[in-house]
């Protein structure tokens, strides 16, 4: 047995941090790339606990946390992942992150595709308003991001709309296409009787967005695409988060329960939809 660390008989004592922590962007970057320094770093701040917690969590001594934690030892050896895993109570998709199975996988044996194994919705909201600070964030420190809307006003298109500030701050280190419903396109006409507004009245909201959205081209990399389907979906992706809603006869998309969902080793959904999107700009027309 290595003496750095214990006897696997040891009674293990798990750690147990709040969801969003595992939610968080670094955590998760350092989950991806197999950074445990960080991760126990991370741990620390976001716990409080010591390094001789940590250890008794992960069945290691507190000098070989100190060795890892200070970059002298690395770790290598999945049964080790695994135990860090366990004593720091990862929730399945940070497991899959770590390149490990998902606990119900590991006690049940059950189908290696199993959808209540791979969690990429990690949290919903009644409305759009609700996700709104968390939407924010993720956009403050994106470097990629994606808007699938209608025309779009209420997320970018006028100044006091949810993104726009954050948008004219970003000073070119952002790259942002959005793609709005072709204002001349029968779907349009269709959205609009949906929702009980003339086609008149849809398509010069898409028009004003466009102009406005003209005006932040100094400010980032900007891309404005008009697509021709009846529009389904209603997302924001900022890197690897989406913020997921839906449009429906009766309602708009801000109005839907909206759907953070956060890329995973092998979930489908946010494939499913990052796919989409690039399809429909591959048949979309750029207008700025």
């Amino acid at each position: 047995m290595d003496s750095g660390e214990m006897s696997m008989t040891t009674s293990l004592l798990p750690i147990n941090l709040p969801d969003p922590v595992w939610e968080r962007a670094d955590v998760r970057q350092a989950l991806r790339a197999r950074d445990v320094a960080a991760l126990f770093r991370y741990v620390q701040r976001y716990s409080g606990v010591s390094q001789a917690r940590i250890g008794t969590a992960v069945g290691m001594t507190q000098g070989r946390v100190n060795e890892i934690v200070n970059g002298r030892r690395e770790v290598s050896r999945l049964d080790v992942y695994e135990r860090i895993a366990d004593g720091l109570s990862l929730p399945d998709d940070a497991r899959h992150l770590l390149g490990l199975a998902a606990g119900r996988e590991k006690r049940t044996g059950g189908a290696a595709f199993d959808l209540t194994a791979f969690p990429e919705v990690v949290r919903v909201y009644s409305a759009q308003a609700a996700a709104r600070e968390e939407i924010q964030q993720h956009t403050r420190t994106a470097e990629e991001l994606d808007i699938l809307a209608v025309r779009g006003l209420g997320l970018i298109g006028l100044n006091d709309s949810m993104l726009r500030s954050l948008l004219a701050r970003a000073e070119g280190g952002l790259r942002v296409r959005v793609l709005l419903l072709d204002p001349d396109s029968p779907a349009l006409a269709l959205r609009a009787a949906e929702i009980g507004e003339s086609a008149e009245s849809l398509a010069g909201g898409v028009r004003l967005a466009e102009a406005r959205l003209r005006e932040l081209a100094g400010a980032c990399a900007i891309e404005v695409y008009r697509y021709g389907m009846l529009p389904t979906w209603r997302v924001i992706r900022a890197d690897s988060t989406m913020f997921v809603g839906a449009f429906d006869a009766g309602w708009e998309g801000h109005e839907s329960a909206t759907y953070k969902v956060m890329a995973t080793p092998h979930g489908p959904l946010f494939r499913g939809f990052n796919r989409m999107i690039e399809a429909i700009i591959s048949s979309a027309e750029r207008t700025v």
